[in-house]
């Protein structure tokens, strides 16, 4: 006899809902979700749903009615419960919009649980569009099957940053001028755990010195090559996730 197909498919659309889900819960999905599921998936009665609520976890709906404007979905059964996240931080300077929209994008993939926008004194950009960087997290999450979506800070200039730091979490900031070799360091202090990054322009002198003065900072080096201010946060945050980080456990 053949296979039973898998329910729900893997080819089903995903979702990040703002309301709590539950075992027969429904829901009607309105506006540009509705849109996506219906123009776009071109979902029909009795079609797969994968719904988050950054809450319980993951669901599988079924749908029970759709047209252009809404879509009714049930909740039938939890599939996973919501991820425990690595206790990272990014906390990247602010660069230019296309540059920092990589950076949320990818911080999300890698599995960051946290994302500290830091205003320095060479950021080119001064302001972050908080709903525009949440709704990058979001499709960033449905993406790649997170269940947990980042939480993400307002800006902060980095003296505020440094004086209200927390002294159980060690801070790495990676130092264009140079620091202790990335990977040593992360394995000697595996959590809880946050990672500085600069703007286009690199942090100047006094920024340098008044963060090596935070008695937290393990300076590092991301190797032999001047890195933009993207590359260094998502290789510094890949390499932190393959040393301390959810990527060396075992998967299901």
């Amino acid at each position: 006899m053949p296979a039973t197909p898998a329910w729900p498919p893997k080819s089903s659309p995903r979702l990040f809902m703002a309301q709590q889900l539950s075992t027969g819960a429904h829901l009607t999905i309105e506006g540009p979700q509705a849109h996506y599921l219906a123009r776009v998936m071109r979902v029909g009665v009795g079609d797969a749903v994968v719904l988050c609520d950054d809450q319980t976890g993951e669901w599988a709906a079924r749908v029970s009615s759709a047209d252009k404007r809404e879509v009714a979905v049930s909740c039938e059964a939890l599939l996973r419960p919501r991820e425990q996240v690595p206790d990272f931080t990014l906390c990247a300077a602010l660069l230019k919009k296309d540059r920092f929209d990589l950076v949320l994008e990818k911080a999300c993939e890698l599995g960051v649980r946290r994302i500290q926008p830091v205003l320095t004194r060479r950021c080119v950009a001064d302001k972050l569009n908080l709903e525009r960087a949440r709704s990058i997290l979001i499709e960033a999450a449905e993406q790649c099957a997170r269940t947990a979506l980042p939480e993400l800070a307002e800006p902060v200039k980095l003296e505020a940053l440094l004086k209200h730091w927390d002294p159980a979490r060690a801070l790495f900031f990676a130092d264009e001028n140079g620091g202790d070799h990335a990977a040593q360091q992360f394995g000697l202090h595996p959590g809880p755990a946050a990672l500085l990054t600069g703007p286009e322009g690199g942090f100047d002198e006094a920024e340098r010195e008044a963060v090596r003065a935070l008695p937290q900072t393990r300076a590092i080096t991301l190797g032999p090559r001047i890195l933009r201010g993207e590359t260094a946060a998502i290789a510094a945050t890949a390499l932190w996730m393959g040393t301390c980080g959810d990527w060396g456990l075992a998967q299901d």
